[in-house]
């Protein structure tokens, strides 16, 4: 069970977008980790448009490199203690991101020259091979509703689901060429018993390096806070019971 809450918090990796406030994003990575929800999202309309120099095929190091449970001993969300082991220890998996043709009727590559249409993330592709990277063949499939990119579903065994819904995101790019995005996202484990409820929103600061190898890098932050639902909402209010700070090197295939 450790193994799938560690997996859940890690998850949210990633045609309206909303503009965060100037700067914003990037004062949130800056005071890591004194944070509370953002105020600059928007409803999650559409998908997330990524530029266009990540597209393509990409090898991901990921590495779990700080954790915090800011409202710890009184509140420490599932699997935190156990998502220790993952420090500083470096997980590889594939993702790709691809053109976008026709909004809501799935992914399709198409020729690296196309000017008309945006560059998304293949969720359904990213979202299973990070899964399978934690919790191995334990993951069956993952699976995007062919209606909205924002709402995927990842099939596990035991008849388990975790149902994640983006409900809200927001961009940013800065002077220096970085691309930030966050989005919030609802998420809904059933098949272990009583569903869980949690909301999880992952900020992302994204660079390209010229002539490198990683060819991009990022800096993510994984935010838990408590859903409505969980007993413990009212005492945590607006701020996050679990942050976690990951390293990002995508290299191209």
């Amino acid at each position: 069970m450790n193994r799938f809450w560690s997996f859940c918090l890690i998850f949210v990796f990633l045609l309206f977008h909303a503009e965060a406030q100037a700067g914003e994003l990037s004062e949130r990575l800056a005071h890591f980790p004194e944070w509370e929800k953002l105020t600059s999202v928007r409803p999650a309309v559409g998908d997330l448009v990524y530029p266009n120099w990540m597209m393509g095929s990409w090898q991901v190091k990921s590495t779990l490199i700080d954790l915090v449970a800011p409202l710890a001993p009184d509140i420490v969300t599932p699997g935190f203690e156990g998502n220790r082991q993952y420090l500083n220890q470096p997980v590889s998996f594939d993702v790709r991101f691809v053109r976008e043709t026709t909004p809501h009727s799935g992914l399709k590559i198409i020729p690296r020259t196309s000017s008309k249409s945006a560059v998304v993330a293949d969720r359904a592709f990213n979202g299973l091979n990070l899964a399978r990277s934690y919790l191995g063949d334990t993951v069956l499939s993952v699976k995007v509703d062919p209606n909205s990119p924002n709402r995927q579903i990842t099939f596990l065994r035991g008849e388990r689901q975790l149902v994640s819904i983006v409900t809200a995101r927001a961009t940013e790019t800065t002077p220096d060429g970085k691309f930030l995005t966050t989005e919030v996202f609802q998420q809904l484990f059933k098949g272990g018993g009583r569903p869980y409820f949690n909301t999880v929103e992952s900020t992302t600061a994204y660079r390209k390096l010229d002539q490198s190898n990683p060819a991009i890098e990022a800096d993510q932050i994984t935010a838990v806070y408590l859903s409505p639902q969980d007993p413990n909402y009212f005492a945590a209010l607006s701020r996050p019971i679990a942050l976690y700070r990951y390293r990002l090197e995508f290299f191209a295939q």
